[in-house]
């Protein structure tokens, strides 16, 4: 069983046109920063990404909305990006907003094989249009559908060689919920141990999720907004 490719361009290499991603991180936390410059590398095109945010304007997912790979965005967050702004007012990007819960739980219930769910989150405004609606204990919901894409591509600290996956902190946020949920799950990862070098006790996400792993390397962590205090 080896999952392991050894580059991100490798891990890649079958993505094609008209794709949909499914793409952990929030902001620029917890990006899979080396697949993401894999898939801007090929060129793909007409992407439809699934994803809490399109990164800034030029790091994270927004380098792919620079280089016009991107068709359509589902996200909950949309702020932080000029030319996500610029393409969506001009008519060139399709945008679905999706509220942050509601967005993590389609995608995991996308991973789950959950047909659908029912939730309150958008009872009463547009993100209800359309959508089938139930009263359950004298409350009203909304019908969700799950979430899947043809690539999931992710960002872990660690990975044993099976694909066992475990997050750092605040990067483990939408990536534990987006694995699974697309035909082939890609893992990039900081570290690869052998098999049995993982707690298990501490794995976030087990191997069946994950199809691919690559190692990534040279990491700059990017802050979308540094904020400093003087000290007094």
């Amino acid at each position: 069983m080896n999952k392991i490719y050894e580059t991100a361009d490798a891990a890649i290499a079958d993505l094609q046109d008209d794709a949909t991603l499914v793409v952990g991180g929030f902001g620029l936390c917890g990006n899979p920063e080396q697949l993401i410059a894999a898939v801007h590398r090929r060129g793909t095109r007409r992407l439809t990404i699934v994803s809490n945010n399109c990164g800034t304007t030029e790091q994270g997912l927004g380098v792919l909305l620079q280089a016009q790979q991107v068709k359509k965005m589902v996200s909950s967050y949309v702020g932080e990006n000029k030319e996500f702004e610029r393409q969506y007012l001009s008519g060139e990007l399709e945008v679905e907003l999706v509220p942050q819960g509601t967005l993590a739980e389609r995608c995991r219930a996308g991973a789950a094989g959950i047909g659908g769910f029912y939730t309150p989150t958008g009872v009463g405004t547009e993100a209800a249009n359309g959508k089938e609606t139930r009263e359950i204990g004298g409350r009203q919901y909304l019908l969700e559908m799950p979430i899947r894409g043809d690539f999931a591509l992710i960002k872990a600290w660690k990975a044993d060689t099976w694909g066992n996956l475990v997050f750092r902190k605040t990067a483990r946020n939408f990536n534990g919920c987006m694995a699974g949920a697309a035909s082939i799950t890609i893992a990039e990862v900081e570290e690869i141990v052998p098999l049995g070098g993982l707690d298990p006790d501490q794995i976030h996400v087990p191997s069946i999720y994950v199809q691919r792993l690559v190692l990534g390397t040279d990491y700059v962590k990017p802050i979308e907004r540094r904020t400093t205090r003087s000290r007094n």
